[in-house]
């Protein structure tokens, strides 16, 4: 980063590590790197305490007092889409890594290489251009003129050729479009079948991972029986095969639920919520609040969907132990980058898991899935990506927005209102 980190000491906090939680610990940063977690019941990777159990300052270090606060990891948002201004959006709110699921290439380039200098910007990462056929699921983004005229594919002979695109174009990972457009009452031509499994081989043997967007169980089954590594929603249309979690599990495939969003997509809204959040509303832009006042989309007829279906769901999901990460999907209708990340933690407790596991889900899980290795947790040698909220939200979900400071790279972040 261009910005030199001040050296900082955090004093006295309770700590969730991204592993395990600490009842009071220091947390020293030198030059934007995490170099010791002291004090407390210590998680593996902590340096151990010296002396009384704190800490020294380094020299000239700010020391931020943790009393009767808790200190995460910066959170990951494993589910977005990223245009100007998001990224700033998003840093406010503790979500300090971005993953965009699908974006203009040329855009998101930019943005990225922005961030990198920018602690007052999350970090990004990028699918790029998502995989799907001519007028199929994601054209509606180039008729509203988010996105630019994109390629598509029909064949898997096609496969190859379209992955090492995305590869040579700087994407991260790939973005699989799976959707008939049954769940919203649009027919739509979708990719099929044979082409998403080619799509998942010649990602694999190009080191890519593969994330699959899918409405229906059917679709989730055929991106999961063809070896995706991570869906991007929960399915909407009906409770599904009751095999479908242990089928998860046994092939290892990461679920991003995005409750908040399907909620707010089929009608059950949550923005008005977020509008009238004191914690929220001073710290939203105008393109967030313009998101957040927009209804449920329109439906064709015969729409299909069941919205108590992604939280049953994901009950049973997380009793089978797959892996969950959490993502807002912000900039659809009815969400705001970072808020939202922090509604969708609200929804997932309520979906049955605890607290711990919703906090897991933002941190070290998505860092682990997507291979960021630097980052998702609080341990020496990582960066000090970190978020101090007000009391305890290993307890109580909800305080993670009773934010009191925010650090990107060890350098804070001003949030003003």
């Amino acid at each position: 980063m261009y910005v030199k980190a001040p050296d900082l000491l955090i004093r006295g906090a309770r700590v969730f590590t991204g592993d395990a939680v600490l009842a009071r610990a220091d947390v020293a940063v030198t030059d934007g790197l995490i170099t010791a977690v002291s004090g407390g019941t210590a998680p593996a990777r902590a340096s151990a305490p010296g002396g009384d159990g704190a800490a020294p300052a380094p020299g000239g270090a700010e020391v931020v007092d943790g009393r009767g606060r808790t200190l995460l990891p910066g959170l990951i948002d494993a589910h977005a889409h990223v245009f100007p201004g998001c990224l700033e959006q998003a840093v406010l709110f503790g979500a300090t890594t971005v993953l965009d699921l699908m974006a203009d290439p040329a855009a998101i380039g930019v943005l990225r290489r922005q961030a990198a200098g920018t602690p007052a910007m999350a970090d990004v990462r990028t699918a790029g251009t998502a995989a799907t056929v001519p007028d199929g699921y994601g054209k509606y983004l180039v008729d509203m003129g988010y996105l630019p005229p994109f390629p598509t594919l029909t064949e898997p002979g096609q496969a190859a050729a379209f992955v090492d695109a995305r590869v040579a174009e700087g994407a991260d990972f790939i973005k699989i479009l799976i959707d008939d457009g049954s769940t919203t009452g649009t027919p739509l031509p979708r990719l099929r079948d044979e082409t998403v499994a080619a799509l998942v081989e010649h990602s694999h043997a190009r080191g890519m991972l593969t994330i699959a967007h899918a409405l229906t169980a059917a679709d989730a089954a055929t991106a999961v029986r063809a070896g995706v590594d991570v869906l991007g929603h929960l399915y909407v249309d009906g409770p599904g095969d009751p095999e479908f979690p242990d089928l998860l599990a046994d092939q290892g495939t990461a679920v991003i639920p995005t409750l908040a969003v399907l909620d707010g997509l089929f009608g059950r809204t949550h923005g008005a919520d977020l509008l009238a959040d004191p914690r929220v509303e001073p710290h939203l832009d105008g393109f967030a609040r313009q998101m957040l006042g927009f209804g449920p989309i329109p439906l064709g007829p015969g729409a299909v969907h069941d919205l108590d279906v992604p939280a049953e769901t994901l009950g049973r999901l997380h009793d089978a132990g797959v892996t969950v990460l959490a993502g807002s999907d912000a900039s659809n209708a009815d969400t705001a980058h970072g808020a939202t990340l922090h509604l969708e933690l609200g929804l997932m407790v309520r979906a049955g898991l605890t607290p711990v596991a919703a906090l897991t889900a933002a941190t070290s899980a998505p860092a682990d899935r997507f291979g960021l290795a630097d980052r998702g947790r609080i341990a020496p040698g990582l960066r000090a990506d970190l978020l101090l909220v007000e009391g305890d939200p290993t307890a109580s979900i909800d305080a993670t927005l009773d934010i009191a400071a925010v650090w990107r790279g060890g350098v804070r972040i001003g949030r003003g209102g």
